[in-house]
């Protein structure tokens, strides 16, 4: 199994180019002159407080707001694109898909179904096919339906495979989401959240999808998370952000590592010392 676009670019180069980037919500700036870059083949971790601003840039990248400033640059297949200028319909095209904080599924439709909907950017039938049920567009389905039993069985999910996704335990439409996002064949994964209100065991098994996600389907990926353990575990570079604006960068031990994160997360210096003091 493979991304639909392997050997199109060496590991190591920029694939997403985000250069001082913002926004603004009614007086508040959201985003605040953020800049980084994401290179091919890496987990690239962004973290930070609750309103540090992290999927604000998640919904920048992937065209639901528009920004105030700055621009994202893409490597798309075809050569570079600026994504700032994409209209938000064609960036699963371009080979960008996401999960979302809140699991975004047809809760009245099997698992099958919810897959087929992620493969749907890459349909290959057109209208008049599709009316008159030609042997191309046959063709066309069992290609397409091959496609999702191959992630099905890379995400271990035979056994939900004809279950309504309203009847299923959150750990597993949690995978389920991710596989959908995974039908549609990207580049660059998007999480936002992936370990929200998992135990530690799906914890654990999220963990793994991640490395596998990179080792064995060669796709990038891009990822919002409060786990520091989940994060520790497969980051190879982590971006701090707080009220919009990047802190530091690095590796996850440097990030955590850095007073500035510390700050942010439990207060200062004085603030954390207090924390440790008995009562």
């Amino acid at each position: 199994m493979s991304s639909k676009r392997d050997g199109k670019g060496g590991a190591g180069e920029v694939l997403l180019s985000v250069r001082n980037l913002g926004v603004v919500f009614g007086g508040l700036r959201a985003v605040d002159d953020v800049s980084f870059d994401v290179r091919r083949g890496e987990v690239f971790t962004l973290i930070g407080p609750n309103g540090a601003g992290k999927t604000t840039v998640f919904n920048l990248i992937s065209r639901i707001y528009q920004p105030g400033s700055g621009e994202i640059r893409y490597q798309a297949e075809g050569g570079e694109v600026l994504l700032t200028a994409q209209p938000p319909h064609k960036v699963a095209a371009l080979g960008i898909a996401r999960t979302f904080q809140n699991i975004e599924l047809f809760e009245h439709a099997s698992v099958l179904r919810n897959l087929l909907i992620g493969h749907h950017t890459h349909r290959e039938s057109h209208f008049w096919g599709e009316l008159l049920f030609t042997p191309a567009t046959r063709r066309a389905e069992r290609r397409a339906r091959e496609a999702v039993e191959r992630i099905i069985d890379f995400l271990e999910l035979q056994k939900y495979r004809d279950l309504m996704v309203s009847g299923l335990p959150y750990g597993v439409r949690k995978v389920v989401e991710l596989g959908r996002a995974l039908c549609a064949r990207p580049d660059l994964l998007l999480l936002d959240e992936p370990s929200s209100g998992l135990n530690v065991e799906e914890t654990d098994d999220m963990a793994f999808w991640i490395h596998d996600i990179v080792r064995e389907l060669g796709i990038t990926v891009l990822m919002v998370e409060h786990d520091m353990r989940l994060v520790s575990r497969v980051s190879d570079r982590v971006l701090a952000l707080n009220q919009g604006q990047v802190l530091v960068s690095g590796t996850p031990t440097q990030v955590q590592a850095s007073a500035a994160v510390v700050e942010a997360y439990l207060g200062s210096a004085e603030d954390v010392v207090s924390l440790r003091r008995p009562a």
